[in-house]
Protein backbone atom coordinates (compact mmCIF):
# COMPACT_ATOMS: atom_id res chain seq x y z
CA UNK A 1 0.00 0.00 0.00
CA UNK A 2 1.48 3.33 -1.07
CA UNK A 3 1.53 6.25 1.32
CA UNK A 4 1.38 8.79 -1.53
CA UNK A 5 -1.88 10.51 -2.39
CA UNK A 6 -2.84 10.06 -6.03
CA UNK A 7 -5.33 11.84 -8.26
CA UNK A 8 -7.24 8.58 -8.64
CA UNK A 9 -7.74 8.50 -4.86
CA UNK A 10 -9.59 11.82 -5.01
CA UNK A 11 -11.81 11.32 -8.05
CA UNK A 12 -14.39 9.91 -5.65
CA UNK A 13 -13.50 12.28 -2.81
CA UNK A 14 -16.51 12.89 -0.60
CA UNK A 15 -18.40 15.84 -2.06
CA UNK A 16 -18.99 18.94 0.05
CA UNK A 17 -20.36 22.44 -0.23
CA UNK A 18 -16.96 23.78 -1.33
CA UNK A 19 -16.88 21.38 -4.25
CA UNK A 20 -20.46 22.37 -5.10
CA UNK A 21 -19.24 25.96 -5.41
CA UNK A 22 -16.30 24.88 -7.55
CA UNK A 23 -18.59 22.78 -9.78
CA UNK A 24 -20.80 25.82 -10.34
CA UNK A 25 -17.83 28.10 -11.08
CA UNK A 26 -16.53 25.62 -13.65
CA UNK A 27 -19.98 25.17 -15.19
CA UNK A 28 -20.51 28.94 -15.58
CA UNK A 29 -17.03 29.46 -17.01
CA UNK A 30 -15.88 31.70 -14.18
CA UNK A 31 -12.85 29.45 -13.99
CA UNK A 32 -11.52 26.85 -16.42
CA UNK A 33 -9.04 25.35 -14.00
CA UNK A 34 -8.73 25.21 -10.23
CA UNK A 35 -5.91 26.50 -8.04
CA UNK A 36 -5.75 26.17 -4.26
CA UNK A 37 -3.03 26.77 -1.68
CA UNK A 38 -1.99 25.73 1.81
CA UNK A 39 -0.64 28.89 3.52
CA UNK A 40 0.84 28.10 6.96
CA UNK A 41 2.62 30.66 9.08
CA UNK A 42 6.04 29.18 10.00
CA UNK A 43 5.73 29.99 13.70
CA UNK A 44 5.20 26.49 15.05
CA UNK A 45 4.66 22.86 14.14
CA UNK A 46 1.50 21.86 12.29
CA UNK A 47 -1.13 19.86 14.16
CA UNK A 48 -3.81 17.44 13.06
CA UNK A 49 -6.24 20.32 12.54
CA UNK A 50 -3.91 21.54 9.81
CA UNK A 51 -3.95 18.02 8.36
CA UNK A 52 -7.62 18.50 7.52
CA UNK A 53 -6.80 21.72 5.67
CA UNK A 54 -3.88 20.07 3.89
CA UNK A 55 -6.03 17.15 2.78
CA UNK A 56 -8.83 19.47 1.67
CA UNK A 57 -6.65 21.88 -0.33
CA UNK A 58 -4.34 19.33 -1.92
CA UNK A 59 -7.13 16.79 -2.33
CA UNK A 60 -9.37 19.33 -4.07
CA UNK A 61 -6.58 20.17 -6.50
CA UNK A 62 -6.08 16.47 -7.24
CA UNK A 63 -9.82 15.90 -7.69
CA UNK A 64 -10.15 18.68 -10.26
CA UNK A 65 -6.79 18.19 -11.95
CA UNK A 66 -5.69 21.60 -10.70
CA UNK A 67 -2.72 22.84 -8.72
CA UNK A 68 -1.99 23.53 -5.08
CA UNK A 69 0.82 25.73 -3.81
CA UNK A 70 2.60 25.56 -0.50
CA UNK A 71 2.94 29.19 0.54
CA UNK A 72 4.53 30.40 3.73
CA UNK A 73 2.76 33.34 5.30
CA UNK A 74 6.01 34.82 6.56
CA UNK A 75 4.85 38.37 7.20
CA UNK A 76 5.80 38.38 10.89
CA UNK A 77 9.57 37.92 11.16
CA UNK A 78 9.56 38.08 14.98
CA UNK A 79 7.80 34.73 15.43
CA UNK A 80 9.06 32.75 12.43
CA UNK A 81 11.88 30.23 12.20
CA UNK A 82 13.35 27.94 9.53
CA UNK A 83 12.94 25.00 11.92
CA UNK A 84 9.19 25.37 11.44
CA UNK A 85 9.57 25.68 7.66
CA UNK A 86 11.43 22.38 7.51
CA UNK A 87 8.90 20.67 9.74
CA UNK A 88 5.98 21.89 7.63
CA UNK A 89 7.47 20.47 4.45
CA UNK A 90 8.17 17.16 6.15
CA UNK A 91 4.58 17.03 7.40
CA UNK A 92 3.01 17.78 4.00
CA UNK A 93 5.16 15.16 2.30
CA UNK A 94 4.48 12.62 5.04
CA UNK A 95 0.75 13.09 4.51
CA UNK A 96 1.38 12.09 0.90
CA UNK A 97 1.14 15.40 -0.95
CA UNK A 98 3.42 17.38 -3.25
CA UNK A 99 3.02 21.07 -3.98
CA UNK A 100 3.14 22.64 -7.43
CA UNK A 101 5.20 25.59 -6.18
CA UNK A 102 6.79 26.48 -2.88
CA UNK A 103 6.28 30.19 -2.38
CA UNK A 104 6.82 32.89 0.22
CA UNK A 105 4.49 35.75 1.04
CA UNK A 106 7.61 37.86 1.52
CA UNK A 107 8.35 37.51 -2.20
CA UNK A 108 5.37 39.79 -2.75
CA UNK A 109 6.35 42.59 -0.35
CA UNK A 110 7.04 44.98 -3.22
CA UNK A 111 3.60 44.38 -4.71
CA UNK A 112 1.96 44.72 -1.30
CA UNK A 113 3.73 48.02 -0.78
CA UNK A 114 2.53 49.21 -4.19
CA UNK A 115 -1.02 48.12 -3.28
CA UNK A 116 -0.85 50.12 -0.05
CA UNK A 117 0.37 53.19 -1.95
CA UNK A 118 -2.50 52.73 -4.42
CA UNK A 119 -4.99 52.79 -1.54
CA UNK A 120 -3.40 55.95 -0.11
CA UNK A 121 -3.60 57.67 -3.50
CA UNK A 122 -7.30 56.81 -3.67
CA UNK A 123 -7.83 58.27 -0.21
CA UNK A 124 -8.62 54.84 1.18
CA UNK A 125 -5.69 54.44 3.59
CA UNK A 126 -4.05 56.75 6.12
CA UNK A 127 -1.13 56.81 8.54
CA UNK A 128 -2.32 56.80 12.15
CA UNK A 129 -0.36 57.84 15.26
CA UNK A 130 -2.74 56.26 17.77
CA UNK A 131 -1.22 53.59 20.00
CA UNK A 132 -2.46 50.03 19.84
CA UNK A 133 -4.44 50.58 23.05
CA UNK A 134 -6.01 53.75 21.67
CA UNK A 135 -6.94 52.07 18.40
CA UNK A 136 -8.65 49.33 20.38
CA UNK A 137 -10.51 51.88 22.50
CA UNK A 138 -11.62 53.79 19.41
CA UNK A 139 -12.88 50.62 17.71
CA UNK A 140 -16.17 50.46 19.61
CA UNK A 141 -18.10 47.32 20.51
CA UNK A 142 -20.40 44.86 18.84
CA UNK A 143 -23.34 47.11 19.76
CA UNK A 144 -21.72 50.55 19.55
CA UNK A 145 -19.98 52.14 16.55
CA UNK A 146 -16.33 53.10 16.69
CA UNK A 147 -14.84 56.57 16.76
CA UNK A 148 -12.76 57.96 13.92
CA UNK A 149 -9.06 58.53 14.46
CA UNK A 150 -8.05 62.21 14.68
CA UNK A 151 -5.49 61.37 11.93
CA UNK A 152 -8.08 59.90 9.56
CA UNK A 153 -8.45 62.99 7.40
CA UNK A 154 -4.81 63.64 6.66
CA UNK A 155 -4.20 64.64 3.07
CA UNK A 156 -3.11 62.10 0.49
CA UNK A 157 0.21 63.89 0.15
CA UNK A 158 0.90 63.79 3.89
CA UNK A 159 -0.02 60.09 4.07
CA UNK A 160 2.27 59.26 1.16
CA UNK A 161 5.12 61.11 2.83
CA UNK A 162 4.54 59.49 6.21
CA UNK A 163 4.24 56.02 4.69
CA UNK A 164 7.54 56.52 2.87
CA UNK A 165 9.11 57.64 6.15
CA UNK A 166 7.75 54.48 7.77
CA UNK A 167 9.49 52.46 5.09
CA UNK A 168 12.70 54.46 5.58
CA UNK A 169 12.79 53.47 9.24
CA UNK A 170 12.13 56.88 10.79
CA UNK A 171 9.56 55.56 13.26
CA UNK A 172 9.92 53.17 16.18
CA UNK A 173 7.96 49.95 16.49
CA UNK A 174 4.35 50.74 17.33
CA UNK A 175 4.77 54.50 16.84
CA UNK A 176 2.64 54.67 13.69
CA UNK A 177 0.60 52.28 11.53
CA UNK A 178 -1.10 52.40 8.14
CA UNK A 179 -4.83 51.84 8.35
CA UNK A 180 -7.44 51.22 5.68
CA UNK A 181 -10.14 53.90 5.59
CA UNK A 182 -13.42 52.00 5.46
CA UNK A 183 -16.24 52.53 7.98
CA UNK A 184 -15.93 53.04 11.74
CA UNK A 185 -19.68 52.39 12.09
CA UNK A 186 -19.61 49.05 10.26
CA UNK A 187 -21.40 46.24 12.11
CA UNK A 188 -18.35 44.14 11.24
CA UNK A 189 -15.55 45.27 13.55
CA UNK A 190 -12.97 43.98 11.07
CA UNK A 191 -14.07 46.74 8.68
CA UNK A 192 -13.53 49.57 11.17
CA UNK A 193 -10.39 51.06 9.64
CA UNK A 194 -8.20 47.99 10.19
CA UNK A 195 -4.43 48.25 10.44
CA UNK A 196 -2.81 47.00 7.22
CA UNK A 197 0.87 47.86 7.86
CA UNK A 198 2.94 48.14 11.03
CA UNK A 199 6.52 49.06 11.86
CA UNK A 200 8.79 46.17 12.95
CA UNK A 201 12.54 46.66 13.00
CA UNK A 202 13.41 42.98 12.65
CA UNK A 203 15.52 41.08 10.17
CA UNK A 204 13.57 38.73 7.94
CA UNK A 205 14.80 35.25 6.99
CA UNK A 206 14.03 35.91 3.32
CA UNK A 207 14.35 39.66 2.77
CA UNK A 208 16.97 40.46 5.40
CA UNK A 209 16.88 44.12 6.43
CA UNK A 210 15.25 45.44 3.27
CA UNK A 211 11.99 46.14 5.11
CA UNK A 212 11.17 47.55 8.50
CA UNK A 213 7.44 47.67 7.76
CA UNK A 214 5.39 44.54 7.33
CA UNK A 215 1.83 43.96 6.08
CA UNK A 216 -0.86 42.56 8.33
CA UNK A 217 -2.29 39.14 7.48
CA UNK A 218 -5.73 40.43 6.43
CA UNK A 219 -4.10 42.74 3.90
CA UNK A 220 -1.39 40.38 2.70
CA UNK A 221 -3.40 37.19 2.31
CA UNK A 222 -5.83 38.26 -0.45
CA UNK A 223 -2.98 39.85 -2.38
CA UNK A 224 -0.92 36.66 -2.14
CA UNK A 225 -3.86 34.62 -3.43
CA UNK A 226 -4.47 37.01 -6.30
CA UNK A 227 -0.83 37.13 -7.39
CA UNK A 228 -0.68 33.34 -7.54
CA UNK A 229 -3.93 33.02 -9.46
CA UNK A 230 -5.65 31.11 -6.68
CA UNK A 231 -9.25 30.49 -7.65
CA UNK A 232 -10.69 29.33 -4.33
CA UNK A 233 -9.07 30.45 -1.10
CA UNK A 234 -10.19 27.78 1.38
CA UNK A 235 -9.76 28.69 5.04
CA UNK A 236 -11.26 27.91 8.43
CA UNK A 237 -14.42 29.37 9.85
CA UNK A 238 -12.80 32.00 12.07
CA UNK A 239 -11.97 33.94 8.90
CA UNK A 240 -15.62 34.23 7.84
CA UNK A 241 -15.96 37.65 9.44
CA UNK A 242 -12.74 38.69 7.67
CA UNK A 243 -14.08 37.85 4.20
CA UNK A 244 -15.58 41.33 3.60
CA UNK A 245 -12.11 42.79 4.22
CA UNK A 246 -10.56 40.16 1.93
CA UNK A 247 -12.94 41.21 -0.84
CA UNK A 248 -12.53 44.92 -0.08
CA UNK A 249 -8.74 44.79 -0.42
CA UNK A 250 -8.84 43.10 -3.81
CA UNK A 251 -11.64 45.31 -5.12
CA UNK A 252 -10.18 48.62 -3.97
CA UNK A 253 -6.58 47.85 -4.94
CA UNK A 254 -7.97 46.83 -8.31
CA UNK A 255 -4.86 45.13 -9.70
CA UNK A 256 -6.66 41.83 -10.45
CA UNK A 257 -9.78 41.77 -12.67
CA UNK A 258 -10.85 38.23 -11.67
CA UNK A 259 -10.00 37.94 -7.96
CA UNK A 260 -10.13 34.69 -5.96
CA UNK A 261 -13.05 33.69 -3.79
CA UNK A 262 -12.64 32.97 -0.09
CA UNK A 263 -14.63 30.02 1.28
CA UNK A 264 -14.69 29.03 4.93
CA UNK A 265 -15.15 25.60 6.49
CA UNK A 266 -15.32 24.35 10.07
CA UNK A 267 -11.98 23.58 11.67
CA UNK A 268 -11.25 20.15 13.10
CA UNK A 269 -11.81 19.76 16.83
CA UNK A 270 -11.13 16.42 18.51
CA UNK A 271 -11.88 15.41 22.09
CA UNK A 272 -8.83 15.27 24.38
CA UNK A 273 -6.80 17.25 21.84
CA UNK A 274 -6.06 20.94 22.34
CA UNK A 275 -4.96 22.43 19.03
CA UNK A 276 -3.50 25.80 19.86
CA UNK A 277 -0.01 26.61 18.60
CA UNK A 278 0.46 29.05 21.47
CA UNK A 279 -0.46 26.50 24.13
CA UNK A 280 1.56 23.73 22.50
CA UNK A 281 4.59 26.01 22.19
CA UNK A 282 4.37 26.87 25.88
CA UNK A 283 4.35 23.19 26.83
CA UNK A 284 7.42 22.61 24.66
CA UNK A 285 9.24 25.68 26.01
CA UNK A 286 8.45 24.77 29.62
CA UNK A 287 9.52 21.15 29.19
CA UNK A 288 6.10 19.73 30.01
CA UNK A 289 6.51 17.48 26.96
CA UNK A 290 9.72 16.23 25.37
CA UNK A 291 9.31 18.35 22.24
CA UNK A 292 7.06 19.15 19.30
CA UNK A 293 7.22 15.48 18.29
CA UNK A 294 6.28 14.09 21.70
CA UNK A 295 3.93 11.20 20.78
CA UNK A 296 1.21 12.68 22.98
CA UNK A 297 1.17 15.93 21.04
CA UNK A 298 -1.55 16.57 18.43
CA UNK A 299 1.16 17.84 16.07
CA UNK A 300 1.66 15.94 12.83
CA UNK A 301 5.23 15.31 14.01
CA UNK A 302 3.81 13.85 17.23
CA UNK A 303 1.26 11.54 15.64
CA UNK A 304 3.89 10.43 13.11
CA UNK A 305 6.23 9.43 15.95
CA UNK A 306 3.27 7.88 17.75
CA UNK A 307 2.84 5.56 14.77
CA UNK A 308 -0.29 6.85 13.04
CA UNK A 309 -0.22 6.31 9.28
CA UNK A 310 -0.76 9.01 6.63
CA UNK A 311 -3.34 6.81 4.91
CA UNK A 312 -5.40 6.65 8.10
CA UNK A 313 -5.26 10.43 8.54
CA UNK A 314 -6.28 11.08 4.94
CA UNK A 315 -9.17 8.64 5.16
CA UNK A 316 -10.27 10.08 8.49
CA UNK A 317 -10.25 13.63 7.11
CA UNK A 318 -12.29 12.56 4.09
CA UNK A 319 -14.76 10.57 6.16
CA UNK A 320 -15.58 13.30 8.69
CA UNK A 321 -16.36 15.59 5.76
CA UNK A 322 -16.37 19.36 5.40
CA UNK A 323 -19.00 21.34 7.26
CA UNK A 324 -20.05 24.96 7.71
CA UNK A 325 -20.54 24.70 11.47
CA UNK A 326 -17.97 23.83 14.13
CA UNK A 327 -18.30 20.50 15.88
CA UNK A 328 -16.12 18.11 17.83
CA UNK A 329 -15.12 14.63 16.70
CA UNK A 330 -14.60 11.88 19.27
CA UNK A 331 -10.95 10.82 19.36
CA UNK A 332 -12.18 7.22 19.29
CA UNK A 333 -13.24 7.79 15.69
CA UNK A 334 -9.71 8.83 14.74
CA UNK A 335 -8.30 5.82 16.55
CA UNK A 336 -10.71 3.54 14.68
CA UNK A 337 -9.29 4.67 11.35
CA UNK A 338 -5.74 4.10 12.59
CA UNK A 339 -6.66 0.65 13.90
CA UNK A 340 -8.44 -0.33 10.69
CA UNK A 341 -5.45 0.74 8.62
CA UNK A 342 -2.88 -1.05 10.77
CA UNK A 343 -4.69 -4.36 11.04
CA UNK A 344 -3.94 -5.17 7.41
CA UNK A 345 -0.42 -3.78 7.18
CA UNK A 346 1.64 -4.92 10.18
CA UNK A 347 2.96 -8.22 11.51
CA UNK A 348 2.32 -9.54 15.00
CA UNK A 349 4.93 -10.22 17.67
CA UNK A 350 4.60 -11.95 21.02
CA UNK A 351 5.25 -9.54 23.89
CA UNK A 352 4.41 -10.00 27.57
CA UNK A 353 4.31 -7.29 30.22
CA UNK A 354 4.23 -7.67 33.99
CA UNK A 355 5.68 -11.11 33.18
CA UNK A 356 5.09 -14.25 35.20
CA UNK A 357 7.53 -17.20 34.93
CA UNK A 358 6.00 -20.52 33.89
CA UNK A 359 7.89 -23.80 34.36
CA UNK A 360 6.63 -26.71 32.24
CA UNK A 361 7.61 -29.41 34.72
CA UNK A 362 7.11 -32.35 32.38
CA UNK A 363 8.99 -30.80 29.46
CA UNK A 364 12.58 -32.11 29.00
CA UNK A 365 15.28 -29.88 30.48
CA UNK A 366 17.63 -28.37 27.91
CA UNK A 367 15.22 -29.02 25.02
CA UNK A 368 13.79 -26.33 22.76
CA UNK A 369 11.59 -26.42 19.68
CA UNK A 370 10.15 -23.94 17.21
CA UNK A 371 6.42 -23.32 16.93
CA UNK A 372 4.83 -21.82 13.84
CA UNK A 373 2.44 -18.85 14.11
CA UNK A 374 0.92 -16.60 11.49
CA UNK A 375 2.32 -13.08 11.08
CA UNK A 376 -1.10 -11.55 10.46
CA UNK A 377 -4.26 -13.61 10.62
CA UNK A 378 -6.06 -11.06 8.41
CA UNK A 379 -3.43 -11.23 5.66
CA UNK A 380 -2.30 -14.78 4.80
CA UNK A 381 0.19 -13.31 2.32
CA UNK A 382 2.28 -12.14 5.26
CA UNK A 383 3.19 -15.78 5.89
CA UNK A 384 4.31 -17.37 9.13
CA UNK A 385 7.18 -17.14 11.59
CA UNK A 386 8.72 -19.46 14.15
CA UNK A 387 8.82 -18.72 17.88
CA UNK A 388 10.87 -20.75 20.38
CA UNK A 389 9.21 -22.97 22.98
CA UNK A 390 10.95 -24.58 25.94
CA UNK A 391 10.69 -25.62 29.55
CA UNK A 392 10.75 -22.03 30.90
CA UNK A 393 8.36 -19.44 29.55
CA UNK A 394 7.08 -15.97 30.32
CA UNK A 395 3.37 -15.26 30.18
CA UNK A 396 1.60 -11.93 30.51
CA UNK A 397 0.56 -10.82 33.96
CA UNK A 398 -2.99 -10.26 32.77
CA UNK A 399 -3.22 -13.90 31.71
CA UNK A 400 -3.16 -15.37 35.21
CA UNK A 401 -5.50 -15.03 38.20
CA UNK A 402 -5.02 -17.03 41.33
CA UNK A 403 -8.68 -16.47 42.19
CA UNK A 404 -10.42 -16.06 38.82
CA UNK A 405 -13.32 -13.75 38.22
CA UNK A 406 -16.49 -14.97 36.55
CA UNK A 407 -16.01 -15.72 32.84
CA UNK A 408 -12.24 -15.56 33.16
CA UNK A 409 -10.95 -18.27 30.84
CA UNK A 410 -7.22 -17.68 30.99
CA UNK A 411 -4.75 -19.42 33.27
CA UNK A 412 -5.60 -20.13 36.92
CA UNK A 413 -4.90 -23.05 39.29
CA UNK A 414 -6.37 -26.25 37.86
CA UNK A 415 -7.35 -24.67 34.53
CA UNK A 416 -6.09 -25.66 31.10
CA UNK A 417 -5.40 -23.13 28.35
CA UNK A 418 -3.93 -23.21 24.88
CA UNK A 419 -0.58 -21.55 24.24
CA UNK A 420 -0.86 -19.86 20.87
CA UNK A 421 1.01 -21.94 18.28
CA UNK A 422 2.18 -24.49 20.87
CA UNK A 423 0.47 -26.80 23.41
CA UNK A 424 -2.26 -27.03 25.99
CA UNK A 425 -0.91 -26.42 29.50
CA UNK A 426 -2.48 -26.84 32.94
CA UNK A 427 -1.54 -24.83 36.02
CA UNK A 428 -0.76 -27.17 38.89
CA UNK A 429 1.07 -25.08 41.47
CA UNK A 430 1.60 -21.41 42.36
CA UNK A 431 5.04 -20.80 43.91
CA UNK A 432 5.36 -17.71 46.12
CA UNK A 433 8.13 -16.02 48.08
CA UNK A 434 8.02 -15.22 51.81
CA UNK A 435 6.20 -11.96 51.11
CA UNK A 436 3.44 -13.76 49.25
CA UNK A 437 4.47 -12.61 45.80
CA UNK A 438 4.13 -15.06 42.93
CA UNK A 439 7.57 -16.31 41.89
CA UNK A 440 6.56 -18.82 39.25
CA UNK A 441 3.81 -21.15 38.07
CA UNK A 442 4.38 -24.87 37.72
CA UNK A 443 2.45 -26.27 34.80
CA UNK A 444 2.30 -29.43 32.72
CA UNK A 445 1.79 -29.69 28.98
CA UNK A 446 0.07 -32.29 26.80
CA UNK A 447 2.41 -33.33 23.94
CA UNK A 448 -0.55 -34.53 21.86
CA UNK A 449 -2.01 -31.04 21.63
CA UNK A 450 0.73 -29.36 19.65
CA UNK A 451 -0.69 -26.81 17.25
CA UNK A 452 -0.77 -27.96 13.66
CA UNK A 453 -1.03 -31.69 14.43
CA UNK A 454 -4.79 -31.76 14.05
CA UNK A 455 -5.65 -32.50 17.67
CA UNK A 456 -9.41 -33.06 17.92
CA UNK A 457 -9.78 -33.95 21.58
CA UNK A 458 -11.00 -31.73 24.39
CA UNK A 459 -11.56 -28.03 23.76
CA UNK A 460 -10.38 -25.17 25.92
CA UNK A 461 -11.92 -21.72 26.13
CA UNK A 462 -8.76 -19.72 26.74
CA UNK A 463 -5.82 -19.04 24.42
CA UNK A 464 -2.84 -17.03 25.63
CA UNK A 465 0.57 -16.22 24.19
CA UNK A 466 4.04 -16.69 25.62
CA UNK A 467 7.72 -15.85 25.22
CA UNK A 468 10.42 -18.49 25.72
CA UNK A 469 12.50 -17.35 28.69
CA UNK A 470 16.08 -18.07 27.61
CA UNK A 471 15.72 -16.30 24.24
CA UNK A 472 13.46 -13.45 25.43
CA UNK A 473 14.44 -9.89 24.55
CA UNK A 474 13.77 -7.22 27.15
CA UNK A 475 12.20 -4.14 25.60
CA UNK A 476 11.09 -0.75 26.85
CA UNK A 477 7.46 0.19 26.30
CA UNK A 478 6.01 3.69 26.46
CA UNK A 479 2.26 3.54 27.02
CA UNK A 480 0.61 6.78 25.95
CA UNK A 481 -2.76 8.02 27.07
CA UNK A 482 -4.41 11.28 26.07
CA UNK A 483 -2.25 14.31 26.72
CA UNK A 484 -5.28 16.36 27.77
CA UNK A 485 -8.01 15.37 30.20
CA UNK A 486 -11.23 17.09 31.25
CA UNK A 487 -11.39 18.50 34.77
CA UNK A 488 -14.49 18.85 36.91
CA UNK A 489 -15.31 22.17 35.26
CA UNK A 490 -15.30 20.52 31.85
CA UNK A 491 -12.10 22.26 30.75
CA UNK A 492 -9.11 20.47 29.29
CA UNK A 493 -5.87 20.31 31.24
CA UNK A 494 -2.60 18.45 30.87
CA UNK A 495 -2.66 14.90 32.22
CA UNK A 496 0.67 14.12 33.95
CA UNK A 497 -0.28 10.42 33.84
CA UNK A 498 -0.49 10.41 30.03
CA UNK A 499 2.89 8.67 29.72
CA UNK A 500 3.75 5.49 31.60
CA UNK A 501 7.03 3.78 30.89
CA UNK A 502 7.21 0.06 31.48
CA UNK A 503 9.01 -2.96 30.09
CA UNK A 504 8.33 -6.44 28.84
CA UNK A 505 9.76 -9.54 27.22
CA UNK A 506 9.47 -10.12 23.48
CA UNK A 507 10.19 -13.01 21.15
CA UNK A 508 13.74 -12.91 19.69
CA UNK A 509 12.63 -11.68 16.26
CA UNK A 510 12.03 -8.28 17.85
CA UNK A 511 15.80 -7.73 17.71
CA UNK A 512 15.38 -6.98 14.00
CA UNK A 513 12.89 -4.16 14.56
CA UNK A 514 14.01 -0.98 12.82
CA UNK A 515 13.20 2.54 14.06
CA UNK A 516 9.75 3.47 12.80
CA UNK A 517 8.65 -0.14 12.22
CA UNK A 518 5.15 -1.00 13.44
CA UNK A 519 3.87 -4.24 14.95
CA UNK A 520 0.83 -5.67 16.60
CA UNK A 521 1.81 -6.88 20.04
CA UNK A 522 -0.36 -9.96 20.03
CA UNK A 523 -3.60 -9.42 21.95
CA UNK A 524 -2.36 -6.06 23.24
CA UNK A 525 -2.39 -3.38 20.60
CA UNK A 526 -0.32 -1.69 17.94
CA UNK A 527 3.16 -0.34 18.67
CA UNK A 528 5.95 1.39 16.80
CA UNK A 529 9.69 1.25 17.40
CA UNK A 530 10.46 4.80 18.48
CA UNK A 531 12.30 6.62 15.70
CA UNK A 532 14.54 8.55 18.09
CA UNK A 533 15.28 6.08 20.89
CA UNK A 534 15.42 2.66 19.23
CA UNK A 535 18.91 1.27 18.60
CA UNK A 536 20.33 -2.14 17.74
CA UNK A 537 20.77 -2.87 21.44
CA UNK A 538 17.84 -0.98 22.96
CA UNK A 539 14.35 -1.45 21.57
CA UNK A 540 11.87 1.21 22.64
CA UNK A 541 8.25 1.00 21.54
CA UNK A 542 5.46 3.58 21.60
CA UNK A 543 1.85 2.50 21.93
CA UNK A 544 -0.17 3.55 18.88
CA UNK A 545 -3.70 2.35 19.53
CA UNK A 546 -5.27 -0.42 21.58
CA UNK A 547 -7.01 -3.53 20.33
CA UNK A 548 -10.62 -4.10 21.17
CA UNK A 549 -10.90 -6.70 23.88
CA UNK A 550 -13.72 -9.18 24.55
CA UNK A 551 -12.92 -9.14 28.25
CA UNK A 552 -12.37 -6.24 30.61
CA UNK A 553 -11.32 -6.22 34.22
Amino acid sequence: MSDRAKASDYKDMRSNFIHDIIDEDLATGKWTSIATRFPPEPNGYLHIGHAKSICLNFGTALKYGGRCNLRYDDTNPIKEDMEFVNSIEQDVRWLGFDWNERLWASDYFDTMYEAAVALIKQGKAFVCNLSAEEIKAYRGTLTEPGKESPYRNRSIEENLELFERMRAGEFADGEVVLRAKIDMASPNINMRDPVIYRVAHASHHNTGDKWCIYPMYDFAHPIEDAIEGITHSICTLEFEDHRPLYDWVLQEVGFWPNPPRQIEFARLNITNMLMSKRYLKRMVDEGVVSGWDDPRMPTIAGIRRRGYTPEAIRKFCDEIGVAKANSTVDIAQLEAFVRDDLQDRVEARNVVTNPIKVIITNYPEGQMELCTVENNRNVPEFGEREVPFGRELWIDGDDFMEVPEKKYFRLFPGNEVRLKGAYYITCNEVVKDEAGNIVELHCTYDPATRSGLGFEGRKVKGTIHFVEATTAVKIRIREYGYMMKYNEAGDMEFDPESLKETWGYAEPLIKQAAPGERFQFFRKGYYIADAELTTDDDKVFNSIVNLKSSWKK
